[in-house]
């Protein structure tokens, strides 16, 4: 079988993972992507999707377990889309993670890091927000969420993600709606009211939110399900309504209504008190968000921190945890009410030293720059896109001694980190922390530091004067993958050995390296043989 085909049935061993969590191996040299599936695994697949220069493939057996592979907790996975590794150990994910963004910033940002040990969290029952569509089935209400590539609601009250409590909560609900024949919204009619329940807590504090959003201004009866949800939970502080009635998959309106209680929640993060409304960003992962934030805050701490520049600021959460050390903290959010809840929470915890200002980062650095204020380090959490190159121009302007870039994607943040190395910033740690287990997300903070005449040593080297042989200035391929084998055990391809070269800036023959055609994809040299391989290039001298 050369060329696959749908409904063809194959055997295959998985050999890494893609960034969405799925299993990846190879059939004659094509990338077949297994849902379910993990490195080592040897499983029988049916092709359910078959292209030119990929394939995708659904498990029918698992032929050979991977040392990795452990049974699933909840039966809802892998239906629901929102867990990617519950069939591994949480060892091996955060193995998988931490390989993911030292992959990203080799193979993205061809920066020579290395990242530290990934800091994990508890990976059950971590999650402080969880948005739950709904949908009517046979007149019952189903809560949980979307089947992958679908909208079809998957039933999970009971997910394992989300506090316990969220469970009952949603049952009340749910009983309330059939009890009283709520209207349930369908999207393709536009038709119904009720399209999500919306649940957020207070990990320090016990406090909870109850938020319907609804397709509409009003809903029947919501003052028994108040009165349920009360007698239910004394940590429930606020019940609230959203209002969205746009034909849009976004799930928050911008108008709310308060059923019962302030309309809001509180908080504690690092010693601080926050106020979390519907719209508000607060991080999901209280006790990862904790530790994040601390080594955003002694990243800051090692440098001149005078003013302190906060981009993407949000509700001001990094920078307002870390004010009592800065002389000045400047926030800076495009957001206006994200802005006006920085400001609140500012005066909440008596942070008197910060200020925030509403615009982009390039309007930002002009008021300061009139001002004659510069900031010492500048933190920057942008969106899972990164930052836009222009952005990055107007931080280097800016010229802050240190950088501080918290990412939740390493691929942008690798390719964002190359640019500022470009533009004069050396990276200096890499830290990945797992804020969200069992799904395919991985957090990272990043310490850069301005680059000085000392990072730099210049050499001169008459090659007359060196000792070389021949076979040390230009030992040939074969000699190379000869002393691999002798000395490592392992062989090693001559692609691998011209990928390793062409990486490090050596001279590679025009053959070497390049595929057949155009459209063909090479296997790239794993990271375990491309640091044995550049041990060998030392040993010849070659570097």
């Amino acid at each position: 079988m050369d060329i696959l085909r749908k409904n063809d049935e194959i055997s295959l061993k998985i050999t890494g993972f893609t960034s969405e969590g799925s299993g990846v191996g190879r059939y004659n040299g094509l990338a077949v992507f297994v849902s379910g599936a993990a490195p080592g695994d040897t499983v029988k697949v049916v092709i359910i999707k078959a292209k030119p220069n990929y394939a995708i493939g659904k498990i029918l057996a698992v032929e050979k377990p991977s040392p990795d592979r452990t049974p699933s907790d909840c039966p809802a996975f892998p239906k629901c889309g929102g867990c990617v590794f519950r069939h591994v150990t949480y060892e091996a994910e955060l193995r998988y993670k931490r390989q993911r963004v030292a992959d990203a910033f080799a193979r993205i940002g061809h920066l020579d890091v290395e990242a530290q040990p990934i800091v994990g969290s508890a990976p059950n029952r971590y999650r402080n927000k969880a948005q739950f569509p709904v949908q009517l089935v046979n007149g019952r209400l189903f809560t949980g969420f979307y089947a992958p590539f679908s909208h079809r609601v998957i039933h999970c009250p009971g997910c394992k993600l989300q506090p316990a409590e969220y469970e009952t909560l949603l049952k009340i609900v749910a009983k309330w709606v059939e009890k009283y024949k709520i209207p349930v919204y369908h999207e393709t009619t536009g038709k119904g009211l009720l399209r999500h329940v919306y649940l957020r807590k207070g990990f320090a504090t016990g406090e909870i939110m109850v938020c319907l959003v609804i397709n509409g201004e009003k809903v029947f009866k919501s003052d028994k399900l108040v009165e349920a949800l009360l007698a239910a939970n004394a940590g429930v502080k606020t019940v609230l309504l959203n209002h969205n009635t746009e034909n849009t998959n976004v799930v928050l309106g911008k108008k709310n209504t308060v059923l019962f209680g302030d309309g809001y929640i509180e908080d504690v993060l690092l010693g601080k008190r926050f106020r979390i409304s519907p719209l508000s960003f607060y991080q999901v992962n209280h006790d990862g968000a904790e530790r994040l934030y601390a080594k955003a805050h002694e990243f800051v701490k090692r440098g001149p921190h005078n003013v302190v520049m906060d981009l993407y600021c949000g509700a001001g959460t990094i920078g307002l945890t870390m004010a009592e050390d800065v002389k000045t903290l400047i926030g800076v959010e495009i957001v206006p009410e994200a802005v006006e809840d920085a400001k609140l929470n500012a005066q909440l915890n008596g942070v008197q030293n910060a200020r925030f200002l509403c615009a982009d980062a390039a309007k930002a650095a002009e008021t300061l720059e009139a001002e004659g204020v510069a900031p010492d380090v500048i933190v920057v959490d942008p969106p899972r896109k990164g930052c836009d190159e222009a952005l990055l121009q107007t931080v280097a302007k800016m010229a802050p001694q240190s950088i501080v870039y918290v990412s939740c994607d390493p691929a942008t943040l690798a390719r964002d980190c190359a640019v500022l190395h470009e533009l004069g910033y050396h990276v200096d740690e890499v830290c990945p922390y797992d804020m969200f287990p069992r799904t395919a997300h991985v957090e990272t903070v990043v310490s850069l530091v301005r680059k000085t005449p000392d990072m730099y040593v210049d050499f001169k080297i008459d090659l007359d004067e060196q000792d070389l042989t021949a076979s040390e200035a230009h030992p040939t391929y074969e000699e190379i993958k000869v002393y691999i084998q002798k000395e490592y055990g392992v062989k090693v391809s001559s692609l691998y050995i011209s990928q390793v070269k062409r990486k490090l800036g050596l001279k590679v023959g025009e053959s070497f390296n390049k595929p057949k055609n155009e459209n063909a994809k090479q296997p790239q040299c794993p990271p375990d043989k491309e640091k044995i391989i550049i041990e060998a290039l030392k040993h010849f001298k070659m570097i």
